[in-house]
């Protein structure tokens, strides 16, 4: 009897060398060229439909995770969206459908990997001191009948690397997990448990690694300790990074207000919004392209101050009953599942599984993240012209996005 085949997404911060894995015999290298100027056209409105599409994305993830279990969450958008479009790759007809629908805005795969490597090539690049640091692979089971040509796409476009092991044994823990620790700067020491099951043909895995620094940085001597409330009322003494007197880009929508920090890079920024009243309503009714417009529409302005907490957040879950319920239904479905193009077992392929991990760190200095946060309003209006006293002393949203494109690399609800 033919088995239907699993794939596995694994979705954590940064990989790089699995001790113990074999490379699968390693398909041509798809240049720059290839991938990007004969593909995609660079166009302003194909590009703008991906990152449209992938801010929204990192939005409804959000609500819709948070919704789930009614606590803080913290994401990575851009690395779930990469750990996609390499598995999109393989697939075709309606759940092809679904993943451009999705990923790109309905603009076509070869737009999507397009503007993925083009991304990817540029964050890696920043100015400033910002390290960011994306990687991908593809971990095949011998018994997994995986197509070479898919595995070539992975390589050439997304750069990924390619091992061959038995997905099932034991080892695969120590090694997947190791791998990830290791180039995580040993923010993300864990991401699984357990080996996978026997019916895996495959594991996709993305890792986004990055760390910034304040364009203005925060005065150590300024950090002061001071009282949060929680959602339901409890209030807790935390330290808090200020701010007097300073000239900040503001952002002010419909229901919330919120300020950016830009990093030293001029591309990459940090941000965090407070809703006027109960951050349940203001997210409830919040649409996906919001928050693009919301940084766009930003003015400098005078901050009389600024608090923002000193913090250290995390998150690990499933995220493949949220990514159905966003679109994806059919992939995650075995018999109606499409991946023809991925491999050549009889009972044909599904997704299983999505993994996700992330962590991140505020401070003085800047921020270092291991996954991250987004949302977004829109409707700028003037800020007051005597100064803004923000403090953010209750339950908001945060990020680190692209200030040029709205992308959410990280997104976050801190409650």
């Amino acid at each position: 009897m033919n088995r239907m085949r699993s794939i596995m997404l694994s979705v954590c911060l940064l990989l790089g060398l699995l001790p113990g894995c074999t490379a699968a015999s390693a398909a041509r290298e798809l240049s720059v060229t290839e991938v990007y100027e004969v593909n995609y056209d660079g166009s302003p409105e194909l590009a703008e439909a991906v990152d449209t599409a992938l801010a929204a994305l990192g939005l409804e993830l959000l609500r819709n995770t948070r919704q789930a279990q009614q606590d803080s969450v913290l994401l990575s958008p851009l690395s779930v969206a990469l750990a996609l479009s390499m598995a999109a790759n393989g697939a075709e007809e309606e759940t092809l459908r679904q993943f451009q629908d999705l990923l790109a805005g309905g603009s076509g795969m070869d737009v999507l990997n397009a503007r993925c490597r083009q991304l990817m090539e540029e964050y890696q690049n920043l100015g400033g001191s910002s390290e960011c640091s994306i990687a991908n692979s593809i971990w095949v089971d011998p018994d997994g009948q995986i197509r070479e040509d898919f595995i070539g796409k992975c390589a050439g476009i997304f750069d990924a690397q390619v091992f061959q092991g038995e997905l099932s044994a034991r080892g695969i823990v120590g090694d997947l997990n190791g791998w990830v620790s290791k180039h995580t700067n040993q923010m993300i020491p864990t991401i699984i448990s357990n080996p996978f099951d026997e019916s895996t043909a495959a594991v996709l895995v993305n890792a986004l690694y990055l760390k910034n620094t304040w364009e203005s940085k925060f005065d150590p001597n300024s950090t002061h300790p001071r009282d949060f409330t929680h959602s339901g009322g409890r209030t807790t003494s935390m330290d808090f990074l200020n701010k007097g007197n300073s000239t900040l880009p503001y952002l002010r929508g419909d229901g919330v207000q919120g300020v950016v920090l830009p990093y030293d890079d001029g591309r990459l920024g940090f941000f965090a919004l407070l809703p006027d009243g109960d951050l349940d309503s203001w997210l409830d009714g919040l649409e996906g392209d919001k928050l693009p417009q919301l940084l766009a529409d930003r003015e400098d302005a005078q901050f009389l101050h600024l608090a923002v907490p000193k913090f250290e957040a995390s998150w690990s879950g499933e995220l493949r009953d949220i990514l159905a319920a966003l679109g994806l239904e059919d992939a995650f479905t075995p018999g109606i599942a499409d991946f023809s193009l991925l491999g050549d077992s009889p009972g044909g392929y599904y997704l299983s599984c999505v993994i996700h991990a992330a962590r991140i760190e505020v401070n003085e200095k800047g921020t270092q993240a291991a996954a991250a946060t987004v949302v977004g309003a829109s409707g700028a209006s003037a800020p007051p012209e005597k100064g803004i006293t923000l403090v953010f002393d209750r339950p908001c949203i945060y990020g680190s996005a692209d200030l040029e494109t709205g992308i959410p690399l990280f997104l976050g609800t801190f409650e």
